[in-house]
């Protein structure tokens, strides 16, 4: 193994071309933007994903939610614990699969969701308006690679 460090122009160009770097910051600034937006309301940017991500006719299971979210179901789990102590949401064991659990939302979790929207439509039209690019495009590249 070389103790030789890459070039520093190599380094330049993985900086303004990286994807996953971009992404990355991209993804940490819009969380940023959205965490600050829906401070009124008390939850953050993922919260108010992860609750969308719940709001089905019927409560999905973790994995199912896990997989919408490309997150692992010890992360889901995690971060709907404070959701449930606020009260914004029931896990309950799944009554197809008992080893498997069932999330929904509250009546109050609901209630908090039909308030923040309004919230996230302007905010994402907001961003959406500073892209220098078509917005659809964008989103078509992500899930490309999603």
């Amino acid at each position: 193994m070389s103790n030789v460090p890459a070039a520093f122009a190599t380094t330049l160009h993985i900086r303004d071309n990286c994807l996953c770097l971009q992404a990355q910051r991209a993804a940490r600034a819009l969380s940023r933007r959205f965490d600050e937006a829906f401070r009124p309301y008390g939850i953050t940017s993922g919260q108010f994903s992860l609750m969308n991500g719940l709001n089905r006719p019927e409560p999905p299971t973790i994995g199912a939610v896990a997989s919408l979210l490309a997150m692992d179901r010890s992360t889901v789990t995690a971060n709907l614990k404070p959701l449930e102590r606020a009260g914004l949401v029931t896990i309950a064991v799944d009554a197809e699969d008992r080893r498997g659990r069932r999330v929904g939302l509250t009546v109050a979790g609901r209630d908090l969701l039909a308030r923040a929207t309004p919230v996230w439509i302007s905010e994402h039209a907001a961003i959406e308006a500073e892209l220098p690019a078509d917005a659809d495009a964008l989103r078509a590249g992500l899930r490309a690679v999603a």
